[in-house]
């Protein structure tokens, strides 16, 4: 039951974040920690996203900025292993609320970012990407806070949801390397990260299509309600 669960929320999420360039992880932390806990659901998870970003990569290959990519992941791959090692050491109620904690602050974050209507260069870029690549490795995903980022630094629909993908998939290597270095991800866990991720790559391709057509209120709405609904699930499997 719980590999059927978290295939059918694996579609909607690779579908939603195949529109929106962002989310699946915050629709399925949830999922997977209940039914694997915290401490092995953020190496599947890495195993998954590895594969969502791999799919939003082909899906819009023409698209990618290489140099707004190349610029955030020059600081975020190395942050990333840092951050996955701090993970390891942590308790996992801890994990919880540093979760929770974080995606419900994003909320606010993310608003005031896109109030204030940021224009970023490339050196922007590289001093945010030690920043997400550190959280990343500890927190699963602050894919709604690049979200703003690249938008940004001018990047909009295709190039916006490949060129974050591209950024993301070199984060999540390193994080999946240092996991894998670590002992805390053995075969078992790669072949669950696989099947969640193949959910998500069905997803991504199925939603392309609609992607011209998604409405930015309609965005914000939808990433902030999913921000929500994940932290409290957090702090419901802290307590």
């Amino acid at each position: 039951m719980d590999f059927i669960l978290i295939i059918a929320v694996g579609l909607v999420a690779g579908a939603i974040s195949g529109i929106i360039g962002t989310g699946s992880s915050l629709m399925l932390m949830p999922v997977l920690i209940g039914a694997f806990g915290p401490l092995e659901a953020v190496p599947v998870m890495a195993v998954a996203a590895l594969m969502a970003n791999i799919s939003r990569v082909v899906a819009w290959w023409r698209e990618v900025d290489w140099r707004a990519c190349g610029a955030y992941a020059l600081t975020a791959i190395p942050a990333a292993a840092l951050g996955a090692r701090t993970l390891l050491v942590l308790p996992p109620r801890v994990i919880d609320i540093a979760i929770g904690s974080f995606l419900i602050a994003v909320i606010p974050l993310r608003r005031w970012m896109a109030a204030r209507q940021f224009k970023l260069g490339l050196w922007h870029l590289a001093v945010i990407g030690l920043l997400m690549g550190f959280a990343t490795g500890i927190v699963v995903s602050t894919g709604p806070i690049t979200v703003p980022i690249f938008l940004a630094y001018g990047l909009v629909k295709g190039a916006f949801i490949a060129t974050e993908a591209a950024g993301s998939l070199a984060v999540y290597i390193s994080k999946a390397v240092t996991f894998r270095a670590l002992g805390a991800l053995p075969l078992e866990v790669i072949a669950k990260g696989l099947l969640t991720g193949g959910t998500l790559m069905a997803g991504t391709f199925i939603a392309k299509p609609f992607v011209l057509k998604i409405n930015p209120e309609l965005f914000r709405t939808v990433m902030d309600g999913m921000l929500l609904v994940a932290g409290i699930a957090m702090f419901w499997t802290a307590a």
